[in-house]
């Protein structure tokens, strides 16, 4: 028999789907504006991407920060979030969103009901998995040397790594990589990076080998990885390098799941946003990466704001009387924490 969802009978004054940077700013800003907030995350632990996927990596468009690893920045967002005690709801996955009259929402996932006077979705780009090359002779070596993200930049000091992508997480990866590892190659398909002007400048006056036009083919060894065959997609030229570890810094596939079944306005897998950040449905907002507009930039930075934005939206909405600009400053004092 399936277990029964719970039910939380209580009424938040704002639920925010997503615990990543934008999610964790909002709810640090709901507490701000003394608001009662449930947060709920498909993820096991609070952080979004910046824990789940690349927690090693640095950060270096944070405001205040000249370059910050992502865990750290992870973690300084989560206790400032955690100030004002929100409810977290971990490891459940939102399914269904119903709207019962004009200020009141019931929420139900995997797990529970959930029921909220107003909704800020902030699920990044969805639930993620890497894009993989689809040769089995590489994948089979996949956690025991071919890897798609680093959790653990000690794991390759003196180790012959080899990178695979254009992106900024290939030349970060690279970047941080370079100085603890025996070697860095990095691989590119084409000769035009997609990564941060300033960071591919850096690159370039690494000590880390890059390859342009150049592909995997393969990678060679018996239990873990010993060398890399790959060629030159102009030329068709192979080239045999060594190597104890491959990184595929290929990107991710992204999929809003069951929140594109909302009614809510799309484009592409983006939810449509006007200026307060509110979506088609009055009282159901949407801040950071999976918001879009006219001009949008995704950025943490930009995420952030935007979930601030929303937050002092959704105040409004439910009481009208509200101020919209926040009456707290750095002379005025932040609310009593609750």
């Amino acid at each position: 028999m399936a277990e029964a969802l719970r039910e939380d009978s209580q009424v938040y004054d704002i639920t925010i789907i997503g615990g990543g940077p934008a999610g964790l700013f909002g709810a640090f800003y709901a507490g701000m504006r003394q608001m009662s907030t449930k947060i709920i995350d498909a993820l096991s632990q609070l952080g979004g991407q910046l824990t789940a996927l690349y927690p090693e990596k640095f950060i270096y468009d944070m405001p205040g920060f000249p370059k910050v690893r992502a865990s750290e920045l992870a973690q300084r967002l989560i206790e400032q979030a955690m100030q004002f005690h929100p409810t977290v709801c971990l490891n459940e996955t939102a399914l269904k969103l119903e709207r019962l009259d004009e200020k009141l929402f019931r929420l139900t996932t995997s797990k529970g009901v959930h029921y909220s006077r107003t909704v800020l979705i902030c699920a990044g780009l969805g639930a993620f998995s890497p894009r993989r090359l689809g040769k089995p002779e590489v994948e089979r070596f996949e956690g025991k040397g071919v890897y798609y993200t680093v959790t653990d930049v000690d794991a390759f000091a003196g180790k012959r790594v080899l990178i695979v992508g254009g992106g900024d997480s290939a030349v970060d990866w690279a970047l941080t990589l370079e100085p603890i590892a025996a070697k860095v190659t990095l691989i590119h398909r084409r000769d035009q990076f997609r990564a941060h002007e300033h960071s591919v400048e850096q690159l370039m006056q690494s000590r880390v080998e890059v390859r342009v036009f150049h592909e995997l083919e393969t990678v060679l060894g018996n239990e873990y990885p010993e060398a890399a065959v790959i060629f030159h997609n102009k030329t068709g030229e192979k080239t045999t390098i060594p190597v104890d570890a491959v990184i595929l810094a290929l990107g991710f596939t992204t999929n809003l799941g069951p929140i594109k079944e909302w009614g809510l306005e799309m484009e592409g897998n983006d939810i449509k946003v006007d200026q307060r950040m509110m979506t088609n449905i009055p009282g159901v907002f949407a801040a950071g990466d999976v918001a879009t507009y006219p001009g949008k930039i995704k950025l943490i930075a930009t995420g952030v704001a935007e979930a601030a934005v929303a937050v002092n939206q959704a105040k409004v909405f439910i009481d009208p009387t509200a101020r919209l600009q926040p009456a707290f400053s750095t002379t005025v004092g932040v609310p009593t924490q609750r």
